[in-house]
């Protein structure tokens, strides 16, 4: 069996027994009512994972920074000669 008859098979699987096509408004209510089924966060906890979010991205830019600082000097004193004028 090749991957593409595979994918195939596995379209032919989500579509249901008959093989049938989802209608456009079968498809959005399905849609609407899985978004009925998820837990939303509250403003609250919204804020903190934000908070959390924009710290580990400042600690990870700065991390990365100092990074590229060191290793732009080290860079520039290899190929210097590791003499500066």
């Amino acid at each position: 069996m090749s991957d593409s008859s595979a994918v195939h098979e596995s379209r032919e699987d989500s579509r249901g027994g008959d093989g049938k096509r989802t209608s456009p408004a079968t498809f959005y209510r399905q849609v609407v009512a899985e978004l009925r089924k998820v837990v939303w966060p509250t403003q609250e906890q919204l804020i903190t994972y934000f908070l959390v979010v924009m710290v580990f991205v400042l600690v990870m830019m700065a991390f990365v920074s100092v990074l590229d600082l060191a290793f732009g000097k080290l860079a520039f004193a290899v190929f210097s000669g590791g003499s500066t004028q």
